[in-house]
């Protein structure tokens, strides 16, 4: 992997209390106007700190600009208010797929040198968006659900509640396939059915994430969308361990990155590099390439480090060093599926400590496919699409360690592997590495996994 360099963004010193433009903390009254004017003067004249000072407040979507830091002061809560007259729907993308969206509690488009640091922290009033699961909780905690509100859907694994009835109503539509995704003014009557990520950078360079505490997100907490030169540093990322989508921290497209110094402890997967899902997103390029992650923490997650399901431009040139994953369902996450298309390789991990795993310590798998219905597999007779079909390969992983999994390592390639002329997963190189786990390795449909000096110990129960 090659060295580089992420540039910090250039933070003016000039201050912008939001008090001095009509705020009133408490957390009843709205700060929307007052947060804007502050953003807006700061821009206007070059660039600044919009501070939030110690207290609780309430507000809509912030929208950051060129050169204005938003700076949480000790103390500072930040909430986001869950109004249909203040998160309004735009056209937006979802995993590389024009989608609708709510407006993000915290989001910059277009922007340069934006930053969001202090101690303080952001509250995204998720638990008003999303919906939840009944297997994910005990009856004590569904009966409270089902005194907020009483509607539910019939999932694969049970009842989903959802928060109101026009999330309700967006479901079912969703559901008989009669919404239409491109058209805003017709999904406004389903409005939080299209929940937002909490903090959205698209399209940006030089941004800087750090020491804030980000939690309780809508859908996912930290996204990044082809940007380029983003630091994220001692931050934590925290979501419900049952929260619907509740990523903490999606990284899409995005050159020069880093992310240190900070935990996770999240409904869904923890750090996740992504790069779109599918044709659609590979007319676009954009892999997402040159990542350094060092010394985080992952507690509750789908995935500590995370590549895919979406990573169809590709990712490429990254590099993953001295994480802790404690109590996740799976380490080391590797997923995609065909139809997604799209290269990952050139990935190093080293110095990964995992304890007490859920499933797989390690897997990679090419058939990550949500709803089985729409899974897209080529007949025998049927030719293959060889532009949807991804692949992982170079992946070098060493001194990896893991106390308690289900599967130390587990590798699924597509099950037409034998009809292409390359391997979708190969040139995969474990060494200097031990695993405690119920079951060694399941290796199916795959070329070279090399491993050296690596140790399986039968997990005594």
């Amino acid at each position: 992997m090659k060295n580089f360099q992420v540039e910090l963004p250039v933070r003016e010193e000039k201050v912008y209390d939001i008090r001095k433009f009509g705020a009133v903390s408490g957390g009843i009254e709205s700060n929307s106007e007052a947060i804007h004017k502050a953003v807006e003067a700061a821009y206007e004249n070059g660039g600044g700190r919009v501070v939030i000072p110690a207290g609780i407040w309430l507000s809509g979507p912030v929208e950051l600009k060129s050169h204005v830091e938003l700076h949480l002061e000790q103390g500072a809560i930040l909430v986001f208010s869950k109004s249909k007259e203040e998160n309004l729907l735009y056209l937006s993308d979802f995993e590389g797929i024009p989608n609708i969206r709510a407006k993000s509690p915290i989001y910059a488009e277009n922007a340069s040198h934006v930053s969001i640091t202090g101690k303080g922290i952001l509250e995204g009033n998720g638990d008003l968006w999303r919906p939840v699961k009944q297997g994910k909780l005990t009856k004590r905690e569904w009966e409270g659900l089902m005194r907020k509100s009483q509607y539910t859907v019939q999932g694969g694994d049970g009842q989903i509640w959802l928060p109101s009835e026009s999330s309700y109503a967006g479901w079912m539509a969703d559901a008989e396939g009669k919404l239409d995704r491109s058209d805003v003014k017709a999904a406004e009557k389903y409005w939080d059915y299209f929940r937002p990520v909490m903090i959205r950078f698209y399209h940006c360079d030089h941004v800087l994430i750090e020491d804030i505490t980000s939690q309780n997100s809508p859908a996912w907490n930290i996204h990044t969308c082809f940007c380029e030169h983003v630091t994220v540093r001692r931050v934590n990322v925290l979501n419900p361990y049952f929260a619907q989508n509740g990523d903490g921290l999606d990284v899409e497209s995005c050159k020069y990155v880093e992310i240190t110094d900070s935990k996770f402890d999240v409904g869904d997967d923890a750090i996740c590099l992504k790069a779109g899902k599918g044709a659609a997103a590979r007319k676009t390029k954009g892999p997402t390439e040159y990542v350094r992650i060092r010394n985080c923490v992952v507690l509750h997650g789908h995935g500590g480090f995370v590549i895919g399901s979406e990573m169809s431009r590709g990712v490429r040139h990254v590099e993953a060093v001295d994480c802790d994953f404690i109590g996740t369902d799976v380490g080391i996450r590797f997923k995609s599926a065909y139809g997604r298309g799209g290269v990952v390789e050139d990935i190093t991990l080293e110095a990964i400590r995992m304890f007490q795993i859920k499933k797989e310590a390690i897997i990679f798998s090419m058939g990550y496919v949500l709803d089985k219905k729409q899974e897209k597999q080529p007949g025998d007779k049927e030719e293959i699409v060889l532009d949807d079909v991804p692949c992982f390969r170079d992946v070098t992983m060493k001194n990896i360690t893991c106390l308690g999994a289900e599967i130390g390592l587990k590798a699924e390639g597509l099950p037409f592997e034998a009809r292409l002329d390359f391997h979708t997963i190969d040139k995969i190189m474990l060494s200097d590495s031990m695993f405690v786990c119920d079951t060694e390795s399941d290796i199916r449909n795959a070329g070279d996994i090399l491993m050296e000096n690596v140790e399986f110990v039968k997990e005594q129960k």
